[in-house]
Formats: C-alpha cells, sequence, structure tokens
C-alpha cells in the first residue's frame, strides 16, 4: 500500500510539473517600427548585432546594447570600444561575406547611407534588418527605445532617450525669442555640400536661432558652388572638417573679403561626429553650435 501511495504521489507530482510547464506563456515576440515604416520582429532579444553605419553603432551602443554588437563599419569610433568590434567594411560598400559570418540575429543600416541594392539582398536572405533615418530630435529619442526593445535593453534606452528630450527642450527654451542669423553649413567640401531644412542638422540650426540660407533645396544634401554662397551672404559658416579637429574648410572661405561671415569672423567649426551622426551626442554638438551663433550675434 506504501508503495502504491508513493506511485500515487510521484504521479501528482508529474502532472503537477507538466502542467505547470504547460502553463507558462510562450516569450512574446518583440517588433518594433523602423523609420522605413517597415515591422520588424524578433522572437528573442538580439545578441549579435551588426551596425551598419558610425550613427548606428553609437545608438546600440547608447541603447544599452553594446555588449551584443559583434560587427561595425569604418570610422565606428564611438565609443571606444566599438573599435574593438569585427569590421564589416564601409557604409557605402559592406563586406558581406565577412558579415553573414558573424551570423548577426540584427542589422541596423542607414537608409541614405548604405547601398540599396546590399540592403535588400541582406533582406532576401531573411536577416532581421532595423533601417535607422532620424530627421528629427523625437526620432533620435524614439531610434533609441526600439533599438532597446530589440535588444532587450528597453530601461537603459529608456532612460537615455528621456535624458536627450530632456536636454533638447532645455535648449529649446534658452533659445526660443533669439534673433536670427543667416547660416551656411557645410558638411563636405569636394565637392561643396549642404544642407536642406528637411535634415537634421538644420534642425539643430533652427532650434538655435539659425535661418539656413539652403533650406528650401529640394534635395536632402544638395551640392552647391561658391558662386552660390557668395550669393546667399550667409551671417555665419559653420563646418566640421575631415576630422575632429580639422578646421581646413573654414580656412578656405578666408580668402572672399565680401561675405558677412567672414568680415565679422564668423567662421565657426563643430567636431563632425557631434552634429553629422543622429545619437544622442547630438545635444552636447547643439549646444555648441547654439553658442557659436549666440557669438555671431553679438557681432552682427
Amino acid at each position: 500500500m506504501t508503495e502504491t501511495l508513493t506511485r500515487g504521489r510521484y504521479s501528482a507530482f508529474v502532472l503537477a510539473l507538466l502542467w505547470g510547464l504547460s502553463a507558462v506563456p510562450a516569450q512574446a515576440e518583440t517588433c518594433v517600427t523602423d523609420d522605413t515604416d517597415r515591422k520588424v520582429c524578433l522572437a528573442r532579444p538580439a545578441s549579435r548585432i551588426v551596425a551598419l553605419s558610425p550613427g548606428a553603432t553609437e545608438l546600440v551602443f547608447a541603447a544599452g546594447a553594446g555588449d551584443q554588437v559583434v560587427g561595425v563599419v569604418s570610422f565606428s569610433d564611438y565609443p571606444p570600444e566599438a573599435r574593438q568590434r569585427q569590421s564589416v567594411g564601409s557604409h557605402t560598400r559592406l563586406d558581406l561575406e565577412t558579415l553573414l559570418a558573424l551570423e548577426p540575429d540584427l542589422l541596423v543600416g542607414w537608409v541614405t547611407g548604405n547601398p540599396a541594392e546590399q540592403l535588400e539582398r541582406l533582406q532576401g536572405l531573411g536577416l532581421p534588418l532595423y533601417l535607422s533615418e532620424p530627421r528629427r530630435f523625437e526620432d533620435v529619442a524614439t531610434s533609441l527605445e526600439r533599438l532597446g526593445a530589440l535588444a532587450g535593453t528597453r530601461d537603459t534606452a529608456r532612460a537615455v532617450a528621456d535624458d536627450f528630450r530632456v536636454g533638447i527642450e532645455a535648449l529649446r527654451e534658452r533659445h526660443r525669442d533669439a534673433a536670427p542669423v543667416r547660416v551656411f553649413y557645410q558638411v563636405w567640401d569636394e565637392p561643396l555640400m549642404t544642407v536642406n531644412d528637411e535634415h537634421l542638422i538644420s534642425q539643430a540650426m533652427a532650434l538655435c536661432g539659425g535661418d539656413n540660407v539652403f533650406g528650401e533645396l529640394p534635395r536632402l544634401v544638395p551640392r552647391i558652388s561658391e558662386e552660390a554662397v557668395l550669393g546667399a551672404d550667409p551671417e555665419a559658416i559653420v563646418a566640421g572638417g575631415m576630422g575632429e579637429e580639422n578646421r581646413d574648410w573654414l580656412d578656405a572661405w578666408e580668402r572672399f573679403e565680401e561675405l558677412s561671415a567672414v568680415r565679422r569672423d564668423n567662421l565657426f567649426f563643430v567636431p563632425p561626429s557631434l552634429i553629422q551622426r543622429p545619437t544622442p551626442r547630438l545635444l552636447e554638438g547643439t549646444r555648441i553650435l547654439c553658442d557659436h551663433l549666440e557669438t555671431a550675434r553679438g557681432r552682427g
């Protein structure tokens, strides 16, 4: 009888265990919408992420998922740990063989920077691809939150996103009534290139009270001529350069003494990674830009 009871208890235990296991819900699929309105879904948090632009690399690290990044492209230099990750080529020409060998479970691409045909091929292989193209400050914050959701780092991503929102709003309030300054932003030198009002850099200028002299051009990053800059006669010229401390592009404008920006010594440098990458460090770059434009107002 004792043996019968023991067997009965064991059977009851097994049944209870099986019932308990069956009652545990399956892990819910995580889905987000990327910047092209595509739905990206993962069955489990991404553990092997490849970022296909320097900006994407920064965003993933900032979202708290740096440990999951296994591949990056050239010039992915921030944070410093990113330099230790496997290179998969440049953002303009991906090394697909190396990329696929990393067995990624999430790719973070750049809509206007990565070759469309290579992105299409990666999609055709069935790899989860999140396409990034922030055009507004809020887009930077929501990108952090979406990537945090896909990587299983929601809390970290949300905290960084909220800090970014608070910092941007503080700058917006501080410069809300600032007198306008007509600005030319140089994004490249040969060919000479700028940005229109749809670009995030122009959004930063506007927040600081800057009026983009080429804001109404139809292309996001239009090519222009020196003659066009002379005709626009900006009150301030802002540029990055070929490095984080290279002001050569500004020096080239000093020969045009007829420009208001040159006469007033309103030639300003902002480290390119702080303003040309749509990441949380854009807050720092925008602060620098606002300080420059405040200086320009004082020299008006």
